[in-house]
């Protein structure tokens, strides 16, 4: 199932997540409103109606809805769109900078592609939050959409447009993610469910502004990322081919776990073999990255950030084996703060329209 054939440029609404203000919304909305050419609409959707999230998105933005309760970034972006007319709704993380051309871009993405239902954009390599963790994870999020097959099977909320019918025809967002998590990826699996159709366009970059600590980092690597995304692939989705869980990916997580298990032994010589060689696998597999974070921060750099990125091999695996058991044994799920669906298939309990 596609769009209806068209080559007229689509309208573009923008729809922006907030639950309270920073310095990171006001840069925000501050690029927003120097698209050139300008959205047809901005909706800034304030999650829990705090009185100054709510007054500096006034300041900036075309409308604001202010959301009494908060509900989590999923029921936020289905009340942005349930508030807007636009064909194309375009999603922003509030603490995301687009380009001045983004607006422009779409609508020529859209209008000259009409068998193409939602696209995704990516992380520039020029992240400028400070320090070791947050320059890692902002810059292995670029190089992850930037190596990634242009067909995709997931979706992304902090920079992804998709067409209204396409949206509306799955049901919007699951409101029963409560907090931000998975949201995005469930209802890509549900648009590609569908039949529709889903690009990665490299060229549309967005500057991530987040700082990250070591904690921040792994708690939600794990309780946001790793238990929920493998609630989903346990409870009916599957693996698939794409981004953090593809055949590469996981082969790379078995080998570093190898690599602990023989490392557990390394008082024989068939142990510390074992590690070295799972050390030396990994490096090789991972050589475009490594050689990535080299060119941008530096040989150092990309030594630290080899031992964080091995190191998530290892929690998100763990995560997935604790899901998977749990799952086996009948128990209860793991996730924090969200019910989430069985089924890439289930029907979400809220609707945008």
């Amino acid at each position: 199932m596609t769009a209806a054939a068209s080559t007229r440029e689509p309208s573009v609404v923008v729809v922006v997540p907030a639950h309270r203000a920073s310095e990171e919304l006001d840069r925000c909305l501050e690029a927003l409103a120097c698209c050139d050419p300008a959205p047809d609409e901005l909706v800034v959707v304030v999650d829990g109606a705090d009185p100054a999230t709510v007054a500096a998105a006034e300041a900036r933005a075309g409308r604001v809805v202010g959301l009494e309760r908060a509900g989590g970034p999923a029921r936020a972006r289905n009340a942005g769109v349930a508030d807007s007319d636009a064909e194309v709704v375009f999603f922003v993380d509030s603490d995301v900078v687009v380009p001045p051309d983004v607006v422009g871009r779409l609508r020529d993405t859209f209008g000259s592609r009409p068998e193409l239902d939602a696209v995704i954009g990516s992380y520039d390599d020029e992240p400028p939050a400070p320090g070791v963790t947050s320059q890692y994870k902002n810059l292995l999020n670029h190089h992850v959409h930037q190596t990634a097959d242009v067909r995709g099977s997931t979706f992304w909320g902090a920079c992804g447009a998709v067409r209204r019918a396409a949206f509306e025809a799955v049901g919007g967002f699951d409101e029963r993610y409560s907090r931000p998590c998975i949201e995005d990826i469930e209802l890509g699996a549900r648009l590609t469910e569908a039949g529709h159709r889903i690009e990665v366009l490299k060229e549309l970059q967005v500057t991530h502004l987040k700082r990250w600590t070591p904690a921040s980092m792994v708690r939600a690597d794990v309780f946001d990322r790793a238990v929920p995304w493998s609630e989903l692939i346990v409870g009916g989705l599957g693996f698939t081919d794409d981004l953090n869980v593809s055949r590469r990916q996981r082969f790379k997580a078995v080998t570093a776990c190898v690599g602990v298990v023989a490392l557990l032994g390394a008082r024989w010589r068939l142990g510390r073999g074992a590690t070295l060689a799972s050390l030396f696998a990994l490096t090789l597999m991972d050589r475009s990255l490594l050689g990535f974070f080299a060119r941008k921060r530096g040989p150092a750099f990309a030594v630290g950030a080899a031992g964080w990125h091995w190191a998530s091999y290892l929690y998100s695996s763990a995560a997935f084996g604790a899901v998977w058991l749990r799952r086996f044994l009948g128990g209860r799920r793991l996730e924090r703060g969200a019910t989430v669906p069985t089924s890439s298939a289930a029907a979400p309990s809220g609707s945008p329209a």
